[in-house]
C-alpha cells in the first residue's frame, strides 16, 4: 500500500450526508433538501434570498425516505416504521405548520402515482387499504387529507398513469405472465384493453405526448434492446423511433413541461450517457460541464419558468456537490458538498471492465483497485449486486471506497439477468439461480486470478439481497474459491422466499415462478439452487446480517442458514437489528455492520503490509 493514503475512519464513509437530495421550489425562491437532525435525515428548506433555513420534519426513529414539492408553500414527504416499507405520505407547509399524515392507515403501503404539478391542491396516491394485494388510485387533498377514489382496481392492475392534465387515462394489468395496456379517453370512460404481451415483451408507457393524444413508450417489442418510441394509441403500434442504442436499453426520456418539447435521453453504458434533442438544454449542459470539468453533471430540478435549477456534480471519487444555477446568467452557486469531510484525492478509481463467460457472453463490470497499489496479487472482495434484475453502475459507492481504503480490491459484475443489456441477456437468467448466473460470478473471479490481480487465497464474497444469495451460493457451490463470505439480508431458501412474498407482490407471483422456478412443479430445481440444502459444503467463515422488519427477505432466511451452520458447530457471527428492514438505514446500525465486516474481512483475507 501507498503509505501516503491515510486510513480514513469508517464512520466518514457511512455517516449521514451533510446535505443531500436538493430540489427547487416551482417559483425558484426556495430549495428543499435532506439534512441530519438527531442522527436522522430530515427535510429542511432554505430561502434563497434571505439564506434562512427551516427544518420541516422531526423524525427521530428513522430517516425520511424522500420528499417532493407539492406547490410553492407545501412539501410532501414519505416515511415508514422500522423498515417495514409500509410508506405513509405526509405534507407540511414550508413554515412548519399543518404537518399531517395524509395516509394515516395501519399496515397500508402508499405509492405516488402523480404529484399533479398543475394542481396545487391535490396529488394522486395509490393505496392498498381496500385490498392488501392491489393499489387503488385516490385523489388526495394535500392540505386536509380528504381523498376520493378515482378508479377501483378490479384486482389485476399493477400500475397507473395520468396525462399532462393530471387525468388518469392509462393502466397496466398483469395476470402474472402477461401484461396488458389499458386506455381511456377521459376519466368518465371505461378502461379498454388495447395491447397484451407476454411479460418479457415490454411496452412501458413513459408519458403522454404534449397534445395528450398518444404516449411515449420504452419498447422492446420486435427487438432485443429497449428503445424510445412515440406510440400511436389508435393504431396500437410504435409510430416513430425517438432514440435507440445498439449496446444497451434506453428508457429515460426527458422533456420540458414549460416549453412542451422533448429535451433528450439518458442511458447507461459503462457510464451515464446523455443525448440532447433540444438546443437550449444541450447548450446548458455544455456550459455546466465547462464550469465543472472532470465530473458527471446533471440537473435534478428546474423552476417552473426554467430560469433556476439545481445542479449536481459527482464522480466515482466524490459523493457530489449541489449548486443553485441561474440559467439566464449562467451563474453557479454552491449549496454544499454531500460529504465534505472526504478528500477525493484519497479515493480509489472505479474502472469499467469486461470479461467473457464460459459460454461466450460478455459480462460487464467494475474493478476498484486500492489507491497506490500496483494492482497485482491483491485481496479481493467480490461484490455481486442485488435484484437480481438490476445492475451496478459507475459512480461513488461508500462501500467500495471504504473497502479500497482498507486495502481490498473490489470486483462488481453485471452477471446475466442484469438489466439494461437487452432482453436476451435478461432472459438468459431465467431459472438459473445458482447455475449460469453464479457461473458468471465465478468466471469473473477466475479472470481476476488469471490476470494476476487476485491473490487466489484471499478472495471474499459479499452481497446484499440477491447479492447475499450469491454469497451463500458461492460458498456452497464453489466452496474452494472463497476464503470467507458476508451475507447481508440474503436469500438462503427459495421456497420460503416465494412463500413469504409481500401481499402487494402477488400480481407478480407467476412471473417470479417463470423467472426463478415454481415451488410446486420444480422442487428439484429450487432445492438444487437453495443454499440451505447444501450447507454441508460450506467450509469457510460466514458473517450474516439481517433486519428484523424486512418485508422482502424475511428474517427466517438468515435464521435458517445461521441455525444450520451452528448445528454443525460452525461459528457464524450473526447481526440482527430489530429496528431495520431490507438493509440498514439508521446510522448507528450501519456503523455496527461495517465495523464488524471490516474485522471479519481483515481476519480472514488479511491485508499484507497495510
Amino acid at each position: 500500500m501507498n503509505k501516503k493514503v491515510p486510513l480514513i475512519p469508517m464512520e466518514d464513509f457511512f455517516k449521514n450526508p451533510e446535505k443531500s437530495s436538493f430540489q427547487i421550489s416551482p417559483d425558484g425562491n426556495y430549495v428543499a433538501y435532506m439534512k441530519p437532525w438527531e442522527k436522522r435525515m430530515n427535510v429542511h428548506v432554505l430561502n434563497i434570498e434571505t439564506n434562512v433555513e427551516k427544518r420541516l420534519t422531526s423524525s427521530k426513529k428513522r430517516s425520511i425516505y424522500g420528499f417532493l414539492w407539492l406547490n410553492n408553500e407545501r412539501i410532501g414527504y414519505v416515511k415508514d416504521d422500522g423498515g417495514d416499507e409500509n410508506m405513509h405520505f405526509f405534507a407540511v407547509n414550508i413554515d412548519g405548520s399543518n404537518d399531517i399524515d395524509l395516509t394515516p392507515f395501519d399496515n397500508v403501503k402508499t405509492n405516488i402515482i402523480d404529484d399533479l404539478e398543475e394542481d396545487h391542491e391535490h396529488v394522486i396516491l395509490g393505496l392498498n387499504k381496500r385490498n392488501e394485494q392491489i393499489f387503488d388510485p385516490y385523489r388526495v387533498n394535500v392540505n386536509t387529507g380528504a381523498m376520493t377514489m378515482i378508479a377501483e382496481n378490479p384486482g389485476n392492475i399493477s400500475g397507473w398513469m395520468t396525462d399532462h392534465d393530471g387525468k388518469l387515462r392509462i393502466a397496466i394489468t398483469s395476470d402474472g405472465v402477461n401484461t396488458s395496456l389499458l386506455y381511456r379517453n377521459s376519466e368518465s370512460d371505461e378502461f379498454k384493453r388495447i395491447l397484451t404481451n407476454d411479460f418479457k415483451v415490454r411496452v412501458s408507457p413513459l408519458f403522454f405526448t404534449f397534445d395528450n393524444n398518444n404516449i411515449y413508450v420504452a419498447s422492446n417489442r420486435g427487438r432485443d434492446k429497449t428503445a424510445i418510441y412515440e406510440f400511436n394509441i389508435d393504431k396500437v403500434q410504435e409510430k416513430e423511433l425517438i432514440f435507440e442504442d445498439e449496446k444497451v436499453d434506453v428508457s429515460n426520456l426527458m422533456f420540458s413541461r414549460k416549453r412542451k418539447v422533448l429535451t433528450g435521453v439518458s442511458y447507461n453504458r459503462a457510464k451515464t450517457k446523455r443525448v440532447f434533442f433540444d438546443d437550449w438544454r444541450g447548450d446548458i449542459q455544455i456550459k455546466l460541464e465547462y464550469q465543472l470539468p472532470g465530473y458527471e453533471v446533471g440537473i435534478t430540478s428546474f423552476s417552473k419558468d426554467e430560469t433556476k435549477a439545481i445542479v449536481v456534480a459527482y464522480s466515482d471519487k466524490s459523493r457530489g456537490e449541489y449548486y443553485f444555477y441561474d440559467t439566464e446568467t449562467n451563474k453557479l452557486t454552491s449549496l454544499g458538498k454531500v460529504s465534505p469531510w472526504l478528500n477525493e484525492d484519497h479515493m480509489a478509481e472505479m474502472v469499467p471492465i469486461a470479461y467473457t463467460s464460459k459460454d461466450g457472453l460478455t459480462i460487464n463490470g467494475y474493478l476498484t483497485i486500492p489507491k497506490g497499489s500496483n494492482g497485482k496479487n491483491l485481496p479481493i472482495v467480490v461484490n455481486p449486486h442485488g435484484g437480481p434484475w438490476a445492475r451496478d453502475s459507475w459512480g461513488y459507492n461508500p462501500e467500495i471506497q471504504f473497502l479500497a481504503n482498507r486495502g481490498f480490491a473490489v470486483f462488481q459484475m453485471n452477471f446475466r439477468g442484469s438489466t439494461g443489456y437487452g432482453r436476451k441477456f435478461w432472459e438468459s437468467s431465467f431459472k438459473e439461480w445458482g447455475k449460469s448466473m453464479q457461473d458468471d460470478i465465478t468466471d469473473g473471479v477466475m479472470w481476476l486470478i488469471d490476470e494476476g490481480i487476485a491473490d487466489p487465497d484471499r478472495i471474499a464474497i459479499y452481497g446484499a439481497s440477491y447479492g447475499g444469495y450469491a454469497t451463500l451460493a458461492g460458498l456452497t457451490f464453489t466452496p474452494d474459491l472463497y476464503a470467507c463470505g458476508v451475507d447481508y439480508v440474503g436469500v438462503s431458501n427459495i421456497f420460503t422466499l416465494l412463500e413469504t412474498l409481500p401481499p402487494y407482490w402477488e400480481l407478480g407471483r407467476q412471473m417470479m415462478y417463470e423467472m426463478i422456478g415454481n415451488p410446486e412443479t420444480e422442487k428439484d430445481l429450487l432445492i438444487a439452487a437453495s443454499p440451505i440444502f447444501h450447507v454441508d459444503s460450506i467450509k469457510v467463515p460466514l458473517f450474516v446480517a439481517q433486519g428484523a422488519n424486512d418485508p422482502r427477505v424475511k428474517q427466517a432466511e438468515s435464521d435458517q442458514i445461521v441455525e444450520a451452520l451452528r448445528s454443525r458447530g460452525v461459528d457464524v457471527p450473526y447481526m440482527l437489528k430489530e429496528d431495520e428492514g431490507h438493509g440498514f438505514s439508521n446510522e448507528e446500525n450501519k456503523f455496527d455492520f461495517y465495523r464488524e465486516m471490516e474485522k471479519f474481512l481483515t481476519k480472514h483475507i488479511g491485508i499484507e503490509n497495510f
